[in-house]
């Protein structure tokens, strides 16, 4: 068991490091996406440094990545086991690792809200159709992508019992994610308590990365 948690964490860590909104700023535009807004090479960064289409390409580029780490584990490594699932949970927490903290960019990467959502779409997509219904209404409602980010990885440990019930395993890992997300967002808790968090303006475009 051992042997395979510290292989799907590594090939998770791997695929995690590709940096979606890095390699995009680099190769199409000569920027690091991280010298601007934020910091950090998120999606919501990468949307108000480069616009919409590079925004939607860096979400769909990271959420894919975890996807790829789920299908490898699931159809090519461990098919058919009992603990298929929670070794899927292991790949995908590496690839939020190799996303938040890849090794050729001084730890410094994004803060793991696509490939969560993309772990919730390889696992079940009714998960991730919950996912975007609570993010958009929280959004539109609030204006802030963080509280958004912040609710639907909240709801994930939530999902997780209702739609694998019984796997306890894959609940704890599921804190995991939820916890992470919230340490990598703790300026923008902070900012939020202060009542100095950026809302998303559709004039100025404006928000702290999520």
């Amino acid at each position: 068991m051992l042997s395979k948690v510290i292989i799907c964490l590594v090939i998770g860590y791997i695929f995690g490091c590709f940096q979606t909104g890095f390699f995009y700023g680099k190769l199409l535009h000569g920027i690091d996406v991280r010298n601007y807004g934020s910091g950090n090479a998120g999606t919501t960064n990468t949307l108000r440094t480069l616009g919409k289409k590079a925004g939607y390409i860096v979400f769909f580029g990271d959420a894919l990545k975890a996807c790829f780490a789920v299908w490898l584990v699931r159809y090519l490594l461990f098919p058919g086991l009992d603990i298929t699932h929670t070794l899927e949970m292991i790949a995908a927490l590496g690839v939020v690792l190799g996303h938040n903290y890849p090794f050729y960019m001084h730890f410094k990467g994004g803060k793991g809200i696509a490939a969560t959502g993309g772990l919730m779409f390889a696992l079940d997509i009714r998960m991730a159709i919950i996912a975007a219904l609570i993010f958009a209404l929280v959004f539109f409602t609030t204006r802030y992508v963080s509280v958004g980010s912040l609710t639907i990885t909240a709801a994930f440990p939530v999902m997780i019992l209702f739609f694998f019930r019984g796997e306890w395993t894959m609940f704890w890992l599921s804190l995991i994610f939820t916890a992470m997300a919230w340490w990598r967002h703790r300026a923008n808790i902070k900012r939020l308590m202060n009542g100095t968090e950026n809302r998303f303006d559709r004039k100025k475009k404006k928000e702290h990365d999520s």
